[in-house]
């Protein structure tokens, strides 16, 4: 017996009607409607699916038909056999990971698996669920594993699965590592990415810039007793030459841009507990001192290597005055290479893969010699493409003209929110909530617009497209603890206007209701709450943005693959706090 076949059964057992269960467990009528079709099934962490099974079993005491404890409806429901959960969207995730990462030819694909077009693409959208999961999966990775690869794909596949290229070679063992890969209840990909995000949405550049004393930090200008040219040996030496182009740098009259690559490994270097302190601490002289420096990341390494590699770089980008670029073709696995050059210095290293600890590296002022790595420097520049553009205040009018623009586009959007979205609110209502809260005449009047922005390009996204937004449900004593705010980080408003448990509420009814009126917007409600200070918005295929509310509000569009992938197939970790709702 099927989930929306179950839930008949106990409907038709306490003689209830939809509009009393609705009533009962403060579900819309629409998306009990869509469970009782089977179009939806509740997650099994999720706030709507507790809900659900805790209405049943108060109904069934009121009914005095039979005694059913919420537990006992639960595992009831866990039974049937297309409950997978969870589970289910992160094979969803993977699924579509594998298509995008590896470019799969999805008419060849389904040709080869005897899978209609139709029925997968209703399997990658989330609104169908493959009648026999394991099969599916078996049958995917079997076309995957058949189907020869180049080198580059071989590499994308065995970052995919944490796994060395080599193991990969045999046909037999690429079958089962990515069939248990697609099955499997893990993701690596989401775990190295939550490091990330965690660390972006507990950053604050305040705190920081008074960490490390930034605000009171005086640019040297006592010169740097330093050769014309050195040379350095070994790893060592290696972060002794990175210190050293800082200093010179810094102590130097120049105000030109620096530009910086590195395709070494970082992980050796982050071991040494001094040497990201002093590096940290030479990079914000460098900023103090008003410098803008365009760092080409190397982003052909394993996803937790380049994640971080951004992480340490963070309080750098939250500046303003950091450009971060990447190179789009796969890079060679034998040669390393290192450049960095300011006005008046430049680092040129090299090194063989695998004996990152033997390379050798020469820092030169040499006026000549830095005008010839600039060059080269320079150069790498322009082959580079831009990893993410990242939106300040003081750059609000280009954000707002890419998401008008790109509204036009067609395409299955998809939104992770720490509150319920601005533009499912009333409009009276939100108004009556800023009266309410003493906002300003001026503040309001901004805020008003900003949400009428907000309903328009909205309104735009859903003639085009699709769009899902997953919104934390919590209980009054976890809202208690953490109160919620009004999400205004697109007009960069700097405080929180906080809701009140039962403003939480009606949000959360008007966003159902919007859904009700919406055909192509659906909300998920989900006990994961994981960042109160981020949320996440993805245009599946073309780009996605991180946007942190504060401290400060900024927002970071990442086009590159391997990162937008990562972030699609993201699945926030339900906390403790959120676990117990």
């Amino acid at each position: 017996m099927n989930f929306n076949e179950k839930l008949k059964e106990y409907m038709e057992l306490l003689h209830c009607t939809a509009k009393e269960l609705s009533d009962a467990s403060g579900l819309s009528p629409a998306t009990l409607s869509r469970y009782r079709s089977g179009e939806r099934i509740p997650e099994i962490s999720s706030g709507a699916f507790d809900r659900l099974c805790l209405a049943i079993a108060t109904l069934s005491a009121e009914a005095s038909c039979e005694d059913l404890s919420k537990d006992a409806v639960a595992e009831s429901f866990l039974d049937c056999p297309d409950f997978i959960a969870s589970d289910q969207e992160l094979f969803r995730q993977k699924l579509n990971v594998l298509i995008s990462a590896l470019h799969l030819n999805i008419a060849k694909l389904c040709q080869c698996t005897n899978y209609e077009a139709s029925a997968l693409f209703r399997i990658r959208s989330g609104s169908r669920k493959p009648s026999d999961p394991a099969k599916f999966a078996a049958d995917i990775a079997g076309y995957v594993a058949r189907e020869p690869r180049g080198k580059a794909e071989i590499e994308v596949l065995a970052r995919l699965l944490d796994c060395g290229a080599e193991d990969l070679s045999d046909p037999e063992a690429c079958f089962t590592r990515l069939r248990d890969w697609l099955v499997s209840g893990e993701n690596r990909r989401t775990e190295e990415m939550a490091g990330f995000l965690e660390k972006l949405n507990d950053f604050d550049l305040d705190e920081y810039i008074r960490a490390i004393h930034f605000d009171t930090m005086k640019v040297p200008s006592a010169p740097f007793q330093l050769p014309t040219s050195k040379t350095y040996f070994g790893l060592k030496e290696m972060m002794e030459s990175e210190l050293d182009f800082l200093k010179a740098t810094v102590l130097s009259k120049s105000m030109a841009p620096l530009i910086m690559y590195s395709d070494m490994p970082m992980e050796e270097m982050s071991k040494d507990p001094e040497f990201p302190k002093k590096w940290m601490f030479g990079t914000a002289m460098l900023l103090k001192k008003g410098l803008h420096l365009n760092m080409i990341h190397n982003v052909d390494r394993p996803l937790n290597e380049m994640m971080l590699g951004l992480e340490s770089w963070i309080p750098m980008y939250m500046t303003g005055q950091v450009s971060p670029f990447y190179l789009k073709n796969v890079q060679n696995d034998v040669f390393l290479h290192f450049l960095k050059v300011s006005g008046s210095a430049a680092l040129s290293g090299e090194a063989i893969a695998g004996y990152h600890s033997k390379g050798k590296y020469y820092l030169t002022k040499s006026k000549d010699e830095v005008a010839y790595y600039r060059d080269r420097a320079e150069q790498l520049l322009r082959c580079a493409y831009p990893l993410m553009n990242i939106y300040r205040q003081d750059n609000d009018d280009a954000l707002n003209l890419f998401l008008r623009t790109d509204a036009q586009t067609p395409g299955k959007r998809r939104s992770l929110l720490s509150a319920p979205p601005l533009y499912t609110m009333e409009p009276e209502y939100l108004e009556a909530f800023l009266r309410e809260r003493f906002v300003s005449v001026e503040e309001t009047q901004r805020i008003l617009a900003y949400a009428d922005f907000q309903r328009q390009l909205t309104g735009e996204v859903l003639k085009a497209g699709t769009l899902e937004d997953e919104v934390p449900h919590i209980t009054r004593e976890e809202f208690e603890r953490y109160p919620m705010s009004l999400p205004l980080s697109g007009m960069f408003l700097e405080r929180d206007i906080l809701y009140t448990y039962e403003d939480y509420q009606a949000h959360m009814r008007q966003t159902e209701q919007f859904a009700e009126r919406q055909p192509n917007y659906h909300v998920r409600w989900t006990s994961a709450h994981a960042f109160r200070n981020l949320q996440i918005l993805l245009h599946e295929g073309q780009w996605a943005m991180v946007s942190k509310s504060r401290s400060p509000a900024i927002h970071f569009v990442i086009h590159h693959p391997k990162l937008r992938e990562a972030l699609e197939g993201f699945v926030p970790p339900v906390t403790e706090e959120a676990d117990q709702t």
